[in-house]
């Protein structure tokens, strides 16, 4: 399911895989340090982010993505997400959209490979390796950054240094088929060789002739 693309300077992985951290699809996220702003699921929402002047919530302003508050201690916020598809990963978008006084001055992406479906399982038994080393950010800003990785990752850890707001994160991928989970003596079909090619009709329309 692939999402429209609005920006006119998307690159190329945009336009060409799909996004693995669609919600839609099952994409989730499932753990970080912070969230008082703006809740952390709101950043894999398949839409482009909006902008509501003077629409507001219990915690001030409201945004269209994950924010987390002033970061007053040395350290930095995380978020652990969880891909609708384990893939290789050929790309990533983090789109500050709107962000303007409270972007991400930077922020680091791990990856790892882990069957569990808790926060916590993924944080212990996967191998994290780093895919996106700090990058410098802008706000109101798509930072599209391409990954040369061909091994196939189901989680993400998203650093952010040391906080603020992202409102959404694009995973672009191919997704990953596991043949060993594959009942053996199961056939996979092909289409008929032997299946009759229809051909255009010929229809008639105020005297004249129409292919359809």
């Amino acid at each position: 399911m692939a999402n429209p693309i609005l920006d006119t300077d998307a690159s190329a992985f945009a336009r060409r895989y799909m996004d693995l951290a669609d919600s839609r699809l099952g994409a989730q996220a499932l753990f970080t340090t912070d969230e008082f702003f703006a809740p952390k699921e709101r950043m894999l929402e398949p839409q482009p982010a909006v902008f509501i002047p003077g629409k507001y919530d219990e915690h001030g302003k409201w945004m269209d993505g994950w924010e987390t508050r002033r970061k007053r201690t040395t350290g930095y916020v995380y978020c652990i997400v969880k891909l609708a598809r384990a893939g290789v990963i050929h790309g990533i978008d983090i789109d500050t959209s709107h962000f303007t006084g409270k972007f991400l001055p930077a922020a680091s992406i791990e990856a790892c490979y882990s069957e569990s479906v808790d926060p916590q399982g993924a944080q212990e038994d996967g191998d994290w390796r780093e895919i996106v080393p700090s990058t410098t950010l802008q706000g109101n800003h798509h930072h599209y950054l391409e990954i040369a990785d061909t091994r196939a990752y189901t989680h993400l850890r998203v650093n952010i240094y040391p906080d603020g707001g992202i409102a959404r994160l694009r995973v672009y991928g191919q997704p990953k088929t596991d043949f060993s989970r594959v009942e053996r003596g199961t056939r996979i079909s092909r289409p008929s060789r032997t299946a009759p090619i229809s051909s255009p009709r010929t229809t008639s329309t105020s005297g004249r002739r129409r292919r359809c």
